[in-house]
């Protein structure tokens, strides 16, 4: 959503932000001086045990509850901030007969583990009908052969109103600096993202790993809302949160990259040319999908995170896919946006 925000502010639009303290304060950093709306999401939680599709079963009615209430709300959002637009990622409830309204999410199809599979088409069948509601959904990738979402978005029936727009990254287009000086791939980066307790549970693991191995380690923890801080352990130091600046000059200045399996990581992981070691988080059907489809193109190598240990391979960061994804990209968002533009103005 950063990268969207962005763009459109640089059309001369208003932006405002809707989120809870958490995103919020991650769009302040990278954003400043917009309107800011507190306006949680649905936070189904995450457990050490149990599988998250389970807990996204038990917790189904919390969730209807929870678009109901959001779609009120927007009415409320939009009358009192003469809103126009609305884009939303991944948020069921954030249609409006009255607005232009726009639906953001790489997975059409969610999967469901191998042993659910079977019902994956009553995922289809409800998502398009939640996509069916919004003006336009937008998808961040590319059409065709050439794509990061494989199933998720490829080879199934699209609703009308869906446009593919290239992948989306907070660091495309932005000019490096040596602000958080670190160059010369003189050490290793961890990139930790996610709710708990599957953030800790990674960060231990490796870290552990890492240190027995006395490897020079930077370990970005990804906790926009706390304080900058910075500690060293042994060959490891820790920033709590960088600026996208002093991130991108980490990442690409690494000898190699280890990464959750998470969309908007994989995006940006390509937009700066950096392969990584990518680690699925446990019982998360769509990162566990994903890892596999692009380590199965040899872009990104996977190890399950109950297999970290001293003898898994973290590739160089040179990139292995085509360049051109990066240039189409550019030519889908603009043609997009300029749709969403057009329409608007009628």
């Amino acid at each position: 959503m950063i990268p969207l925000a962005a763009k459109l502010r640089e059309a001369g639009n208003n932006i405002f932000i809707g989120a809870g303290n958490e995103i919020m304060s991650f769009f302040l950093h990278e954003l400043p001086g917009l309107t800011y709306i507190d306006f949680p999401g649905f936070r189904p939680g995450y457990s050490k045990f149990l599988p998250q599709y389970l807990i996204l079963l038990l917790k189904t009615p919390v969730l209807l509850f929870h678009i109901f209430r959001e779609h009120s709300r927007l009415k409320k959002i939009i009358h009192e901030y003469g809103i126009d637009i609305v884009i939303s990622d991944n948020r069921f409830g954030l249609w409006n007969k009255k607005v232009r309204t726009v639906y953001v999410t790489h997975m059409p199809l969610i999967p469901f583990p191998r042993c659910f599979s079977f019902l994956e088409f009553i995922g289809i069948v409800l998502h398009r009908a939640v996509i069916n509601r919004y003006s336009l959904c937008f998808i961040p990738d590319l059409p065709g052969e050439l794509n990061l979402t494989g199933r998720l978005s490829h080879g199934i029936r699209l609703p009308q109103n869906t446009r593919y727009i290239g992948i989306l990254s907070r660091f495309t287009g932005m000019v490096t600096s040596n602000a958080g000086g670190h160059s010369g791939h003189d050490h290793y980066t961890i990139i930790l993202s996610g709710p708990e307790p599957q953030r800790e549970i990674l960060k231990q693991k490796l870290t552990a790993v890492m240190d027995a191995s006395r490897i020079e380690t930077v370990v970005l923890e990804g906790k926009p809302g706390k304080p900058s801080e910075t500690s060293v352990k042994d060959s490891i130091r820790f920033f709590s949160h960088l600026v996208s600046n002093e991130m991108r000059e980490v990442i690409t200045g690494s000898r190699g990259v280890v990464a959750r399996a998470g969309y908007t990581s994989i995006m940006e992981l390509i937009s700066l040319n950096c392969c990584a070691l990518l680690i699925p988080t446990p019982g998360q059907t769509e990162q566990e999908y994903l890892a596999g489809y692009l380590s199965g193109k040899g872009w990104f190598a996977v190890v399950p995170q109950n297999r970290i240990n001293t003898d898994m391979i973290i590739p160089p960061v040179a990139p292995v896919w085509p360049a051109e994804i990066i240039s189409r990209s550019r030519i889908l968002l603009d043609e997009a946006l300029a749709e969403l533009s057009e329409d608007h103005q009628e």
